[in-house]
């Protein structure tokens, strides 16, 4: 049986770790704050009566992936599995609590612990210098937890943006393919995008894809969408300084706006939430939203993602992003929890958000807010 540790098992787990450890060890006082905290989560092996290992995990708030804070097996229940039982409880448990990803620390001369994780998934991303008491380095691993979750529900193909700022023309290419499949997805038609629904101009550099843009750009192409956003203000313009960059940027919109209304896109002026996004799924849409990556990668960046599934606990997501900071299976059908979704799909300090739902031709998109 593995469960909840709580703060009568402290005398068992401070068995757990003087057994188990030379140094680095946990001391009663932080155990306690541990299992009082709501950061935390230790689960213990009691099973058949006797407590034979336990993991500690921790959780940021704001971060969708947890930390494995320490684990141990009693020496007397090496080798019966303890650990890896508690690794895969402790994986759901993150998994329940909306975390994409584990990370974690090992001695770089603990041999057995290596083999432990890499059996189960996890890989070698970085390493830390002297991180242990006794100077000795540290390996950095992480897993993701959603590889696996739903394959068989992505409705979309997947393609990786092949520059920063293609991440709309490459979330509208993976959405048009999947209901033209005979469509070839390259990097001309990734710029030819980009150049039809580009906002001109971003914090710096190229400029990115906007709401009206990118539903302009595949009405062109016989695709029916619909447009979501949180209001009538301009994207985007807080992000830049300049102010002539700023006009540029209400010009344009203000023309992809105009140009939106004469083709008759129908614009909702509300965001789309969870229960809306699941509506434009089961009508056959599939959603480009906007997020921003600051939950995935601690970093504040506009970015576009289409959902290309969903459960009773998830949205499935592809991430064309094009950047070393993530595996690839860390962008193909990622699973995110519905809140988790919500959360992360807004922008800037005012809070933006837009999504555009493409549908397959033969679709008739929700009908158009009262303006």
């Amino acid at each position: 049986m593995i469960r909840r540790a709580t703060v009568d098992d402290i005398p068992a787990l401070l068995d757990i770790e003087q057994a188990s450890f030379h140094g680095d060890r946990i001391s009663r006082r932080s155990f306690r704050r541990l299992l009082t905290g709501g950061s935390a989560l230790t689960l213990l092996d009691a099973s058949g009566g006797a407590l034979r290992g336990y993991v500690t995990l921790l959780f940021r708030a704001g971060l969708p992936r947890a930390r494995v804070y320490s684990i141990a097996t009693h020496p007397q229940y090496l080798g019966q599995g303890v650990a890896a039982a508690l690794l895969m409880t402790a994986e759901q448990a993150a998994l329940e609590r909306g975390c994409l990803a584990m990370r974690l620390e090992i001695r770089k001369d603990n041999a057995a612990s290596l083999s432990l994780f890499q059996s189960r998934g996890y890989r070698i991303f970085g390493q830390h210098a002297g991180y242990y008491e006794d100077g000795m380095d540290a390996f950095r691993l992480e897993k993701t937890l959603t590889r696996h979750l739903r394959p068989e529900l992505a409705r979309a193909p997947y393609y990786r943006q092949t520059l920063g700022f293609t991440c709309g023309s490459s979330c509208l290419m993976m959405a048009m393919k999947a209901f033209q499949p005979g469509l070839e997805l390259n990097r001309t038609l990734e710029l030819q995008l980009w150049r039809e629904a580009t906002t001109i101009f971003m914090t710096a550099g190229h400029g990115g894809c906007g709401p009206h843009g990118l539903a302009l750009a595949a009405r062109r192409r016989g695709f029916p969408c619909a447009i979501y956003v949180n209001g009538h203000g301009i994207l985007f313009q807080d992000s830049v300084r300049s102010a002539e960059k700023r006009e540029v940027i209400r010009l344009v919109q203000e023309d992809f706006m105009r140009q939106a209304a004469e083709s008759r896109i129908p614009t909702h002026y509300r965001f789309a939430g969870a229960a809306e996004l699941l509506q434009c799924y089961a009508a056959g849409g599939i959603a480009l939203v906007l997020i921003s990556t600051y939950r995935l990668t601690r970093e504040r960046a506009p970015h576009w993602v289409i959902i290309t599934g969903c459960d009773d606990h998830f949205f499935y997501i592809h991430d064309p992003d094009n950047s070393g900071n993530r595996s690839g299976e860390e962008r193909i059908n990622m699973a995110i929890a519905r809140h988790e979704l919500e959360r992360m799909a807004r922008y800037g300090r005012l809070g933006n958000k837009a999504v555009v739902v493409i549908y397959p031709p033969s679709v008739t998109p929700p009908a158009m807010d009262a303006q």
